[in-house]
């Protein structure tokens, strides 16, 4: 016998090895595996990496967890070998109830990048229940007078186990009084009746004790007992009769406390106390029913005494009897299904299978950035749920398995005009009302560089006084970046360009952390008037963006420079020796002191006064001319040796001024005329006058000549002007923008006219150049050649000109336009 024993446990044991090896079926994205419930702890489930296509090494890297919808930890994951074991001890019962198929879904989720993988594990029962009888004992009391074939319905057992190992049928001890029927029903419940075989005599056997087993199909089979005792009792010949065999009923489950399900209804055909009817619940109703529902003892309604909650129970079996109050009592019995109707009381569940991703701006479009799960525990169109992302936000929901979702970027993100979002999730199930769950996801965007670094202004005027010391501060340029952290960090520079071939870097240095440019060296307003520069300002991102900005430097003139005096000549002395008659009147011109000063604006206008003379009465200066002319007749009083110490002076701040002296001899007899520039030339000046003699003549043939091409010009521009209008003449803001004018005048209009500029040719490359400068005070018009033009950028000298002169001067421009 023990060896039988021994060979049925091996038996045993190999069927439930057979049983633990798994099978799996990529069916949706899906792992299905099948083991026994109550394996050990430790035991290997399946090789999950493998089924994944994962290296071991992965699953610890991307960092593989489980994620059970259940909220239980049955099952891990030994990183080492890439197993599913089993972490705690599972119960197929707790977990599926009666349930055929025990299905628990777990999912898989392995992060960078995120990914979602459904497993699913088939939980087959054991035989580890033995079927149990609510009471370990119960009477049965029948009268005397039961003709035989009277059923009576006893407990039925139950047997968590399902399938093969759950109830399968029941046996009755012997005896020569009763036999056992089995009665199905339709749901497949097995009921068992006592079934009176041979008439009671209670004189004879007042009692029966009789064994009911109940067995289950597995192998080897359990089994569970409870003891039926058996009371005859004397006539009372008529039981109770409900008017229906069974009845079926529905009730909502938020139905109200004391809400009547049913109304029962028997009769009893004897009178008085046999006939009196008490309605209760049969004795082997669950204590779960009776603390559900109440029953009324004497109008047999079956009430609502407790909540109810479809998602804990759907449905509710059990039996009910009808009793009189005859000696013996009889009573009758009739089964009772409460179908619970679903409502729509549970919201929806939204679930974070992963926490949500930082996402890049630049990321394309349908970019996971997080996992979610949904849930509803209500049934049909109550539990359908409609997940949607909120308006307004660049993303979309796609559906991965099963009520699993992915949160993806629909557009195009943007972190320099929304750097952070807070997604909110909507999920709304079907029922009516509807109920609706909403959660905020924060998904952070991260800063790629995607934009340049931009100035406040795209070019930038500066003005510098000349003689300034080097290294003092000038100017700051300031540009911003959008972006944040390195991106946005910047760095100043100044782009390589030349001045004169020299590098500006000479010129200038710019602070690269706060764009502050500084002077490198001392400027002299009389050798450049004007430099332009290029700032470029890079950000630190990969790859680095940058943007430029010009910065035009103005160099103001300032006083420094004396007047210099241009006739007399140094060639002719210190002292110019003139000569005049004694018959000369008031207003005689004597001579002319000339005197030009190398600044500009007002700092060049020269003024002249009589600073000294011999007689102070006979001659005066004029201010503006230089011009030394007689103020009353001269007399025979009057010494003829006369001299004077004229000074001139700029109009700058502080004023600089310079002298120069003039001998005069008075002669009697002397008729001819003194000019400043006709003079009886000496032996010794006949070189000198012809060179001023050359000098007017090539000045007046120019002139001659520009003025007639100026006037050629007009016309010809006058004539186009009809079709193209390439002609203008009009006030330039910028004043030097065209290269291809051939003429330009100018003239300065700020009060008093001072001097007009006549420039012929090429203007770039200003190969002649000649002013003329005509005094606002003289009575006499004068024409002094000045100098050629440098061979300097014409623009940028024109610019520095245009610069230090009053804004009312204008510029009459003609061009000829290219055929």
């Amino acid at each position: 016998m023990n060896r039988s024993l021994h060979i049925r446990g091996w038996s045993w044991r190999t069927l439930w090895i057979l049983h633990f090896v798994f099978l799996w079926n990529n069916v949706q994205s899906q792992i299905r595996y099948t083991i026994p419930e109550e394996l050990k702890e430790g035991s290997v489930v399946g090789n999950i990496a493998k089924d994944l296509s994962l290296d071991v090494a992965d699953i610890t890297n991307r960092k593989l967890r489980i994620a059970s919808e259940s909220g239980n930890h049955y099952f891990t994951v030994d990183l080492a070998k890439g197993e599913l074991v089993v972490n705690e001890r599972i119960d197929r019962e707790n977990l599926c109830g009666q349930s055929a198929v025990c299905v628990l879904p777990l999912r898989v989720v392995v992060e960078n990048p995120l990914q979602l993988h459904g497993i699913e594990i088939d939980i087959k029962d054991i035989n580890d229940n033995a079927p149990e009888f609510h009471a370990k004992e119960s009477v049965l009391k029948i009268a005397e007078s039961i003709t035989p074939g009277k059923r009576y319905i006893l407990e039925k057992a139950s047997d968590p186990d399902v399938g093969i190992n759950s109830l399968k049928s029941y046996t009755l001890s012997n005896n020569e009084y009763f036999r056992l029927n089995v009665k199905i029903l339709k749901d497949g419940v097995k009921i068992p009746e006592l079934i009176v075989e041979k008439a009671l005599d209670r004189e004879t056997k007042s009692s029966h004790r009789l064994v009911l087993t109940a067995l289950d199909g597995g192998s080897p089979p359990k089994s569970g007992t409870t003891l039926v005792l058996v009371t005859v009792q004397d006539n009372n010949d008529n039981e109770p009769k409900f008017e229906l065999a069974s009845y079926k009923a529905s009730v909502q489950e938020n139905a109200e406390l004391g809400h009547v399900v049913i109304r029962l209804k028997a009769n009893d055909l004897d009178e008085g106390l046999n006939g009196e009817i008490e309605y209760s619940f049969h004795a082997h109703t669950a204590d779960t029913i009776k603390q559900t529902f109440g029953i009324n003892p004497e109008t047999g309604e079956i009430s609502v005494i407790a909540a109810l909650d479809y998602e804990v129970c759907k449905s509710y079996t059990f039996d009910v009897i009808a009793k009189d109050k005859g000696t013996p009592e009889l009573e009758g019995n009739s089964a009772i299904q409460i179908d619970v109707f679903d409502e729509n009381d549970n919201a929806p569940a939204i679930i974070l299978t992963s926490l949500p991703s930082p996402v890049e701006e630049n990321a394309p479009i349908g970019t996971v950035v997080a996992l979610i799960n949904v849930k509803d525990l209500d049934s049909e169109d109550n539990g359908k749920i409609e997940l949607v992302v909120s308006h307004g936000f660049p993303f979309t929901l796609k559906p991965s398995l099963d009520k699993h979702y992915s949160l993806v970027t629909a557009a195009l993100l943007d972190r320099e005009v929304t750097p952070e979002y807070n997604v909110e999730i909507i999920a709304s199930d079907s029922g009516t009302p509807s109920l609706k769950t909403s959660k905020s996801i924060k998904v952070e965007v991260l800063d790629v560089n995607d934009n340049p670094p931009v100035f406040s202004q795209t070019s930038y005027n500066v003005f510098l006084s000349e003689n300034n010391p080097a290294g003092s501060s000038l100017f700051s340029v300031t540009a911003t970046d959008k972006d944040q952290n390195k991106n946005a960090k910047l760095i100043y520079s100044i782009v390589a360009s030349k001045f004169q071939d020299i590098p500006a870097s000479t010129y200038f240095y710019i602070n690269s952390e706060n764009g502050t440019i500084y002077s490198m060296n001392s400027f002299d307003y009389e050798k450049l008037k004007l430099f332009k520069i290029t700032i470029q300002a890079t950000d630190q991102g990969s790859p680095p963006l940058s943007s430029n900005a010009t910065v035009h430097v103005f160099i103001m003139d300032q006083n420094d420079n004396v007047p210099a005096v241009i006739y007399p000549s140094a060639v002719m002395g210190s002292v110019s020796h003139q000569r005049m008659p004694r018959s000369a009147k008031a207003g005689n011109l004597v001579t002319k002191v000339t005197a030009v000063d190398a600044d500009s604006g007002h700092n060049a206008w020269i003024s002249y006064r009589l600073a000294e003379a011999t007689d102070s009465s006979l001659f005066a200066v004029n201010l503006y001319t230089g011009e030394v002319r007689t103020k009353r007749s001269v007399s025979e009083q009057d010494d003829s040796s006369q001299r004077l110490l004229i000074e001139i002076k700029d109009n700058g701040e502080p004023v600089q001024s310079t002298t120069v002296t003039v001998d005069i001899l008075i002669e009697d007899g002397l008729h001819e005329p003194i000019s400043d520039f006709k003079q009886k030339a000496t032996e010794k000046d006949k070189k000198n006058s012809k060179i001023t003699f050359y000098l007017i003549l090539s000045l007046a043939s120019v002139s001659v000549l520009s003025l007639l091409t100026f006037f050629i010009l007009l016309i010809k521009c006058a004539r186009d002007s009809r079709d193209n209008g390439s002609c203008c003449i009009s006030r330039d803001s910028d004043g030097y923008k065209n290269p291809n004018r051939n003429l330009q005048i100018q003239l300065n209009t700020d009060g008093p006219i001072k001097y007009v500029e006549v420039l012929g040719g090429d203007m770039m490359s200003q190969s002649q150049s000649f002013g003329s400068y005509l005094s606002p005070m003289s009575e006499f018009s004068d024409f002094t050649f000045v100098k050629p033009s440098s061979t300097l950028d014409f623009k940028d000298t024109l610019r520095g000109l245009d610069a230090s002169l009053p804004d009312s001067a204008w510029t009459f421009e003609c061009q000829q336009v290219r055929q």
